[in-house]
């Protein structure tokens, strides 16, 4: 059985070598690229450059390969168009799948970079329609897992008591490269895509020596007509980026500063991942097009997109950026370095909600530090004693008191303390019963005082903050401190 064989290839990989993979599921600062379908059209390094070109850039975690446009093609094997890149390269006989041992290469180059590399199935072009039957995808699923996953261990042949009969070695185009996992794009609706994907993950899981991913791009629009079958439940998807394009969801439909978004549906993804996808660990990534060229609409400029991606780390599934496509972002100097400048430094700088602690009594003003890893430390204080000291040194009282009060009072939102300039107000007072979920609007910076923040008046159980001022926007907390005592005459 041609399953059996397959086990029979993977169960010997765990000696071949390590993993490589750099798509990272803990994290929310991933940034994925499609490559091979050259749409900025640019001429010299403008154009489309083979695959290690872009595995050199450090603003690029993931490579989604684009695409594979048909699983059964000539010859009864994959064909897939990597514009100029594959054009280059010969067919293999009898068959529209072209031979590509210098890709194969690059995917080794920078899987050893540390980069994930991943096949995507669909595009535009793709006409298959899916499969006619569960066991048509089954077999779908091998084919492509021959063709594009691990080598074989040596050239099978199978037997039976009755005959005898010698196993045509697969076609491999990349040599003895194997992609790092499969990404389903697909612009219209298609037949059996469920066992497709659950065989390829049934394979994925067979191999011991690194990691796979099964990721998707849907359009925004919930649920998406094209891929519903993959996300409502029956498969588990590692990660999905979400297309916030050419539709109003989109990311043109973004209000800054706004927790609550009438059109933009990063939230209803959210929603998405937390109840209707089979894996609730899986991330979903915001996918933007590169440049102004990129899609039929919904770019945005880096500064509009920092917005948005400041807004969509407030859920737990964020796990990044995606962008259509590398030749567009190549084409668009500062893009790339924007998005992971804003993905490392935006922690504390985001639009965030939490449990409010209402003081007993009016008139109270209140201060508040957003720590590096999130974590917001709330503290009432009269406003004729303003926080504007701080501890010269972050004790263990203070990291203490941090958590105290993040555990007792924030529970809409947990986040781990740490990384950050803990806060020790001047003149603390006594935390109330704990209030309504209240947004923090607009985060600015104050220019006097780094470190405190005055709140209106509380009215029963609820307080509006309409400025809220950020403590850690410097990493490095010894010299923020130095830059306050030289800003307030102490130094």
């Amino acid at each position: 059985m041609l399953f059996q064989s397959l086990l029979a290839w993977t169960a010997a990989l765990a000696s071949l070598g390590g993993a490589y993979a750099k798509l990272d599921l803990s994290s929310p600062n991933n940034v994925a690229v499609y490559w091979g379908q050259n749409s900025y059209r640019g001429s010299g390094n403008l154009a489309q450059q083979n695959l290690s070109y872009y595995c050199d850039d450090p603003n690029i975690d993931v490579l989604i390969l684009a695409f594979v446009m048909r699983v059964n093609g000539a010859g009864g094997v994959p064909e897939y168009d990597f514009a100029d890149t594959s054009k280059a390269c010969p067919l293999f006989n009898g068959t529209n799948l072209p031979n590509c041992p210098q890709i194969g290469n690059d995917i080794t180059t920078c899987q050893k970079k540390g980069k994930t590399v991943i096949l995507s199935i669909g595009g535009a072009t793709y006409s298959e329609g899916g499969f006619a039957s569960d066991a048509a995808a089954q077999a779908g699923a091998d084919l492509v897992w021959q063709t594009f996953g691990p080598p074989p261990v040596n050239s099978s042949s199978s037997s039976s008591s009755s005959s005898s009969t010698t196993t045509k070695p697969p076609l491999r185009p990349f040599g003895n490269a194997s992609v790092d996992g499969f990404d389903f794009d697909f612009e219209a609706t298609v037949n059996k895509m469920a066992p497709f994907a659950n065989r390829l993950r049934a394979l994925a899981n067979t191999d011991p020596s690194k990691q796979y991913f099964l990721t998707a791009a849907p359009q925004c629009p919930y649920p998406d007509l094209a891929d519903q079958e993959i996300l409502n439940g029956p498969v588990s998807i590692d990660a999905v980026w979400v297309q916030f394009y050419n539709n109003p969801c989109g990311l043109t439909s973004f209000q800054p500063g706004q927790t609550t978004q009438p059109s933009f549906n990063f939230a209803q993804w959210d929603t998405w991942a937390k109840t209707v996808s089979q894996n609730k660990n899986v991330k979903v990534l915001v996918g933007a097009p590169a440049n102004t060229g990129a899609a039929g609409s919904g770019y945005v400029s880096i500064s509009q997109l920092q917005q948005v991606i400041q807004y969509a780390r407030t859920f737990k599934s964020f796990g990044g950026v995606m962008l259509w496509d590398v030749t567009q972002a190549y084409g668009n100097p500062g893009y790339l370095s924007g998005i992971r400048s804003a993905l490392t430094q935006s922690t504390s700088r985001i639009y965030h909600k939490f449990r409010f602690p209402a003081h007993p009594r009016p008139n109270f003003g209140v201060s508040c530090a957003m720590k590096y890893d999130t974590a917001t430390i709330v503290d009432w204080t009269r406003p004729s004693q303003p926080s504007r000291r701080r501890a010269t040194q972050p004790t263990n009282t203070s990291y203490f008191r941090a958590q105290d009060v993040d555990g007792t009072a924030y529970t809409a939102r947990k986040s781990r303390v740490g990384h950050g300039l803990p806060s020790v107000p001047g003149a603390a007072g006594s935390l109330g019963p704990g209030g309504a979920l209240v947004p923090v609007v607009r985060p600015t910076l104050s220019a006097g005082d780094p470190g405190a923040a005055a709140g209106p008046d509380v009215v029963g159980q609820r307080a509006v903050l309409e400025t809220h001022t950020l403590t850690t926007e410097y990493p490095d907390w010894r010299a923020q401190l130095a830059a306050w005592d030289v800003a307030e005459g102490r130094r």
